[in-house]
């Protein structure tokens, strides 16, 4: 006879293991399969800042032209590949009809929900499961040495502090004085007192620690075959044999798309993208900055630990090439360098890339799959997935159990893309 499971989870990244350590903590059992090995996907090689700051959607007002323009510019900040490829184009253009205002506002305020309530909570789990991944209450700042680039990065500034996020507007020549890692030339600065950093290979490593001392099991090299909803349960079918459980939870990541047929959800093909981010892991300099930097002309983030100094960032999108594009790898260390006294450490200890998974609304779909009870999705987090993580986790465990969800769940329904 076939064990039963209570709940099931389909990938062991960050998003997978917030939500079985959630579960665990609100009295459900929990196995967690992955196709690979815990934290193997995006959640490895980010940057690893948790940031409210970040509420402000991709889809906004001028980036499509923007992207048209950088489309015959490889090492672009944002660059989409010249390709035939109807689903991306589709996609693409799901993307530019919410780029407006209504829009904008909308998912910023889905988007701010979410990340406040995980910044406090993430924190939490830090403290209460004694998580070793290097968390400080840190803050970020928004570098500019652009006046224009500047200026127009304020327009944001009123709706964020209208959300609870702490912002201060600096000068030039003030922020130089404050941060003498940076190069003479900045035109301001914006800075968020309330954002934080860690390191996020090691915060999976830890969730994934915590959900197995919690009696939580997770299976690596276990790929997902198909999902088939049942009266009483769900049939999960693996690489490895057919698992039975109460609830299933997917937390697919980039690979939510290319599995939606499996999993009986098609409106995952419309509604998600793969976005492939890079970035270069070295020893730290000798000069590195106080804080977590995302310097805005050129999109790049620097994120320094004890354990490393990593430069990342950058969108592409160029479905699942798994190549690893050398221009723009080059191009973050030529955008660090023009900020930057020391923008690379002296021994290069990794370059990679990792698909992010992009909704079309730049906001994560959490909540029941279409059609079923038992099935629930937690995916589309884009670039977000470790600053949201401890509250999608929460907000599953609430939607899974029955209970009054910490933040309201609407925003995040798959059935907002029709």
């Amino acid at each position: 006879m076939e064990r039963r499971e209570d709940v099931v989870i389909v990938g062991a990244g960050v998003i997978g293991l917030a939500c079985a350590l959630a579960l665990l903590e609100s009295g459900r059992g929990v196995r967690v399969i992955d196709a690979g090995r815990v934290g193997g996907g995006s959640s490895h090689g980010n940057c690893g800042t948790i940031t409210p700051s970040h509420a402000p959607p991709l889809a906004a007002p001028g980036v499509v032209l923007q992207a048209l323009r950088w489309m015959l510019t490889p090492d672009a900040p944002l660059y989409v590949a010249p390709r035939f490829d109807p689903r991306l184009w589709s996609w693409l253009l799901r993307f530019a009809l919410r780029c407006n205002l209504r829009d904008w506002r909308r998912s910023a305020l889905a988007k701010s929900a979410i990340l406040n309530d995980s910044r406090q909570r993430l924190a939490d789990w830090v403290r209460d499961y004694g998580l070793e991944c290097e968390f400080a209450p840190s803050g970020e700042d928004y570098v500019y040495r652009d006046p224009r680039e500047f200026e127009h990065g304020q327009g944001e500034v009123e709706f964020l502090r209208s959300v609870g996020v702490s912002v201060e507007v600096v000068d030039g020549p003030r922020y130089e004085a404050r941060e003498p890692a940076l190069k003479p030339g900045v035109a301001g600065a914006i800075c968020f007192d309330g954002d934080a950093v860690l390191r996020p290979d090691r915060y999976v490593a830890e969730l994934a620690r915590v959900v197995r001392e919690r009696g939580g099991a997770i299976d690596e090299h276990r790929a997902l075959a198909g999902i088939a909803p049942q009266r009483d349960g769900v049939r999960i079918d693996t690489a490895q044999g057919p698992l039975q459980a109460r609830d299933a939870v997917l937390a697919l990541g980039a690979w939510s798309a290319r599995l939606a047929g499996a999993i009986g959800a098609p409106a995952l093909k419309r509604a998600i993208q793969p976005g492939k981010g890079y970035s270069i892991t070295y020893t730290a300099p000798k000069r590195v900055p106080r804080r977590p930097l995302v310097l805005r002309d050129r999109s790049v983030c620097v994120t320094a630990w004890a354990s490393g100094y990593r430069l990342g960032s950058t969108m592409e999108f160029s479905g699942f090439d798994d190549r690893l594009n050398r221009r723009r790898l080059d191009a973050l260390e030529r955008g660090a360098a023009e900020y930057l006294h020391e923008p690379v450490g002296a021994h290069k200890q990794e370059e990679w890339f990792g698909w992010r998974p992009m909704s079309c609304d730049d906001v994560p779909i959490i909540g029941p799959a279409p059609g079923s009870e038992r099935v629930w999705l937690a995916t589309g987090h884009g670039m977000m997935g470790v600053s949201m993580s401890a509250a999608t986790g929460q907000l599953i465990a609430d939607l899974v159990t029955g209970r009054a969800p910490a933040i309201d769940p609407a925003p995040f329904r798959i059935e907002r893309f029709g």
